[in-house]
């Protein structure tokens, strides 16, 4: 039968009692065990656990006459089990986690000072039926100055042609239209660059925890 590897102290622990720590003295002394042996048992006599690999690799190599029973020698012995490593977190986890706190000690300094910091109301196009009324109004009023200059145009360029002057007046129609598309869309873009400059560089956080 091969004899365990008294080296190897994983698999089961148990709690040392008396007549452990009887045998483990008398294999201090016991010359038919190596010199390892002999060290292993004078280093587990003074312990509370002992691995099981052990304890059998010097009950085997000791003197069948003067050795106690095996089950004699478990008896009153209980298993004892350790708690497993805690698991390392991936770096990746680390960084989802640092973004989750940073997210979460904004959340908190913003509503800490909600009561403090006034409330920056963003004003948005066509807010209200004022705005909407006065931008229909120079819509019309460009597009209506756009057909008479493309009107004019083409009747002066045309001998007062009737349809070629009046392709002129739409196409002058179509070209205020696009201006006025074009400037709108140019003027909503640095109002809501604006807005989010105004609104990023509001939120300073005072304190940051150590990392």
């Amino acid at each position: 039968m091969d004899q365990p590897d008294p080296r190897n102290a994983s698999g089961l622990i148990l709690s040392a009692t008396e007549p452990m720590r009887s045998f483990l003295a008398l294999a201090c002394e016991d010359h038919r065990l190596s010199e390892e042996l002999r060290d292993i048992a004078s280093d587990l006599r003074s312990r509370n656990t002992v691995p099981y690999k052990s304890l059998r690799a010097i009950w085997t190599g000791s003197d069948p006459s003067t050795r106690p029973d095996l089950l004699g020698l478990f008896s009153g012995s209980g298993f004892v089990f350790t708690s497993p490593k805690p698991r390392e977190k991936s770096e990746e986890l680390k960084l989802r986690l640092l973004k989750l706190r940073d997210i979460a000690e904004r959340k908190e300094y913003a509503e800490l000072v909600k009561d403090i910091t006034p409330r920056k109301q963003v004003e948005e196009p066509f807010s209200s039926y004022k705005d909407q009324l006065g931008f229909g109004l120079h819509v019309g009023l460009t597009m209506f100055t756009g057909y008479l200059v493309g009107y004019a145009s083409f009747r002066a360029l045309f001998n007062r042609n009737p349809a070629l002057s009046a392709a002129g007046g739409i196409l002058g129609l179509v070209l205020a239209m696009l201006v006025e598309t074009l400037l709108f869309i140019i003027k909503t873009s640095k109002d809501d660059q604006i807005q989010s400059s105004k609104s990023s560089s509001s939120f300073t956080p005072t304190t940051k925890k150590n990392q």
